[in-house]
């Protein structure tokens, strides 16, 4: 049955936690989720928190640990000393304890790699550390079921028996050479069908799709996602297995590529969260605000520039709002849609040149559309020829450059290695804005001085 977080709940939890009532408390969360229990977390202070959590099992509370969004995560863990953080590393796989050890000081992280009573595990998690957290190694565990080509399949059974222990799920059976060179994967199906005295290379499928440990997450996702794995194996520069991602790890790095594309579109900087602190906040809000201030001041000096000619032609100030609308409109569409299909690696075979044409095209459809609409609006309800053809002509002008100015700048970023997300929002906005005015004022002058 679905958990649902209530205020009576949390009421009676926090009763039983003032009350130092361990079994209430214990029997309030003893049925849940640890995500359940991760978001009645969030609700509490640190101190209710710990309470909490030092009532329930050991195995329990690493599930906890890992459900923790991050800046909860680390305000509880500065609570717990060093032995109480090793002592639920134990039920941990290793991707998931070097991620919690990871975001405490060297200090702190050499305190709990020393009461790490698995001195293999205590291994692997220093070896895990020594990754970049943004490549496949950073994401990969070492728990695998890894068996050696030349065993046979009734030896190979059994192997594969005592290392079922260590892992918690077994998506496929890697083979491996001498050299712990991966070779293929073994299909249990053709396992359980071989004669006892067949060679595992005999039945192992050498087709197996893998990564190196310094490849990109992103691309490690994307993989995953194309091929439709649940599980990925990770070797290194040379070809020995090292590890394995599996697909719970990779849908937590869709979902914050996610949430931080979708911020910086947003016009927010930085990794935040709705119960940041009002500073935080902030702090990633105001850079991109900034931007979006100069850029009034920008169009407010080029309205100034053609004061003269709105102080002659005050009709021209009613299609401001319009003009500059439509093309930050038309700029944000052309971005989005850039960015997302460089994230998703779906841009195709395109140069940036036959992207571009195929754009322009695109804006030209959709600006003679609209233009006509406002031709067909003004002929009908101004007196004004001039402004007629100045609003309609600008008005095709601006989509046409904003779609174009929208699909350059994200595909030029990406090239110099730049987050292409930063080109969409305010920053598109902005100059479209000022840009947008420059050219209606420019084609509107164009236009009133022949006519008049």
């Amino acid at each position: 049955m679905r958990f649902e977080l209530t205020r009576k709940y949390l009421d009676t939890l926090k009763s039983a936690i003032e009350q130092q009532d361990s079994k209430a408390a214990a029997e309030l969360t003893q049925d849940l989720h640890p995500a359940d229990i991760a978001e009645i977390f969030d609700e509490l202070n640190v101190d209710e928190a710990q309470y909490v959590y030092l009532q329930l099992n050991k195995a329990f509370t690493a599930d906890i640990l890992i459900e923790l969004e991050e800046d909860v995560r680390e305000r509880f863990l500065k609570q717990l000393s060093g032995k109480e953080i090793a002592s639920t590393m134990d039920s941990m796989n290793s991707d998931d304890a070097a991620d919690i050890i990871g975001e405490l000081s060297e200090d702190r992280q050499e305190e709990v790699l020393s009461h790490i009573t698995d001195i293999e595990q205590a291994g692997d998690i220093v070896d895990l550390l020594s990754y970049d957290e943004n490549s496949a190694g950073g994401l990969m565990a070492t728990e695998l079921i890894s068996v050696n080509e030349n065993l046979s399949v009734s030896t190979c059974l059994d192997e594969i028996r005592k290392q079922a222990e260590q892992v918690d799920e077994v998506f496929f059976v890697y083979v491996i050479d001498d050299n712990e060179t991966l070779k293929g994967t073994l299909p249990l199906k053709k396992l359980l069908l071989s004669a006892g005295k067949t060679l595992v290379k005999n039945i192992c499928d050498s087709a197996v799709i893998a990564v190196k440990t310094d490849t990109r997450s992103e691309e490690v996702a994307n993989i995953m996602e194309k091929y439709d794995l649940v599980a990925l194996p990770v070797v290194d520069s040379i070809g020995r297995l090292k590890g394995r991602i599996t697909i719970d790890d990779v849908v937590d790095v869709i979902r914050e590529e996610a949430e931080k594309d979708y911020q910086m579109i947003s016009g927010i900087s930085g990794d935040v969260e709705a119960s940041d602190t009002i500073f935080q906040i902030t702090k990633a809000r105001i850079p991109w605000l900034l931007i979006g201030l100069f850029g009034g001041v920008l169009a407010a000096r080029v309205i100034g520039i053609f004061e003269p000619e709105l102080g002659i032609y005050p009709e021209m100030a009613f299609f401001i709002p319009m003009i500059t609308a439509m093309g930050g409109n038309v700029g944000i569409q052309s971005s989005s849609i850039v960015v997302q299909s460089l994230a998703n690696n779906t841009l195709g075979l395109e140069t940036t040149f036959r992207k571009l044409i195929k754009e322009l095209s695109i804006a030209l459809v959709n600006g003679i559309v609209l233009s006509s609409l406002a031709f067909a609006y003004n002929y009908f309800t101004s007196n004004s020829y001039a402004l007629t053809l100045s609003v309609s002509t600008a008005l095709l002008t601006v989509v046409v450059f904003a779609s174009l100015f929208g699909t350059f700048v994200p595909l030029a970023l990406n090239r110099f290695k730049i987050d292409p997300a930063l080109a969409t929002g305010p920053f598109i906005t902005t100059s479209n804005d000022v840009i947008g005015l420059f050219i209606y004022f420019w084609i509107g002058n164009i236009f009133f001085t022949y006519f008049s």
